[in-house]
């Protein structure tokens, strides 16, 4: 995936090396899907501006889309028309050729590299019980009920010092 000066505003680009038997890859290993087309709608192809590129997008959809244009082809605006034919009309030749595909493709496999085996996180260690997550700290308690201002007697002794009742009117009459 390369990503030029323009991104996020322009898709980046995406090609695979070594290059993929598949209907929407094009030989030279440049991929062909509607999320990574230029923002806009295009009369041509009768794409919507929702299926094309929006800064909104980000590299986490672009990888799911190309696992699910991989699992799944658009056969009916293929880049590779060969395979695009040959999965329409024999799968189990196009999934040979795409096995030879993946059996190449394992020769540049890094020695001492393990190939995941599954899709699947590994979980989060466990974390023992913090059995002191509840006890009490050594700071002041804060009391949450009361006033903004500080203690609610002292305030309130000041306000009738003040001349000011229950009520907020002067005691004094003038």
């Amino acid at each position: 995936m390369t990503f030029t000066e323009e991104y996020p505003y322009q898709p980046p680009r995406f090609r695979f090396t070594p290059t993929l038997y598949h209907p929407n890859i094009y030989t030279d290993g440049q991929l062909c899907i509607s999320i990574l087309h230029k923002p806009g709608e295009d009369l041509m192809s009768g794409e919507a501006a929702s299926e094309r590129w929006s800064p909104l997008q980000g590299v986490e959809s672009v990888l799911r889309s190309v696992l699910l244009l991989l699992d799944d082809p658009e056969i009916n605006s293929p880049a590779n028309v060969d395979a695009s034919v040959l999965y329409r009309d024999n799968k189990e030749a196009y999934a040979k050729k795409a096995r030879e595909t993946v059996d190449r493709s394992k020769k540049d496999i890094p020695d001492g590299f393990v190939m995941p085996t599954s899709f699947e996180a590994t979980p989060p260690p466990k974390v023992e019980d913090d059995n002191t997550f509840w006890a009490s700290s050594d700071e002041d308690e804060f009391d949450f009920g009361g006033s903004d201002t500080g203690d609610d007697e002292k305030d309130m002794a000041d306000s009738e010092e003040d001349g000011a009742g229950e009520d907020g009117s002067d005691d004094d009459e003038s």
